[in-house]
C-alpha cells in the first residue's frame, strides 16, 4: 500500500470538519471518507473544538484581548521618522533625475 504524503490542514478546514462532526447529521466515518481523513483525526478535531469553544466567550462582547505593546516603541518611531525623511529626500531628488 502506497503511503500518502503528509498534509497540513488549515484551521478553517479543521473547523469545517469539526463542525460537521458536532452537527451529528452524518457519522464520523462518513465525514472522514468525504474529507479523506482518518476517523481518529475527525474525532480529535471535534474534541478540540468542544474544549476550545469556551474561550470565545471568556472575554465578553466587545472585549477583545489587547496584546501588550512592544517595548521598542520609541525605537520603532525613530525608524519610521528616519525612513520618512529618506523617502521625502528621494522624492525630491527623483524629480531632478526625470527627463
Amino acid at each position: 500500500m502506497k503511503r500518502r504524503k503528509r498534509r497540513n490542514h488549515s484551521p478553517r478546514f479543521k473547523a469545517k470538519v469539526a463542525v460537521e462532526a458536532i452537527k451529528g447529521i452524518r457519522t464520523i466515518s462518513q465525514i472522514a471518507d468525504e474529507f479523506e481523513l482518518h476517523s481518529n483525526q475527525v474525532t480529535g478535531w471535534k474534541t478540540q473544538l468542544r474544549e476550545g469553544v469556551e474561550s470565545i466567550f471568556e472575554t465578553g462582547p466587545g472585549k477583545a484581548e489587547v496584546p501588550e505593546p512592544c517595548e521598542d516603541i520609541a525605537a520603532l518611531q525613530a525608524k519610521i521618522g528616519e525612513l520618512t525623511m529618506e523617502l521625502d529626500w528621494l522624492k525630491k531628488k527623483s524629480k531632478n533625475w526625470q527627463l
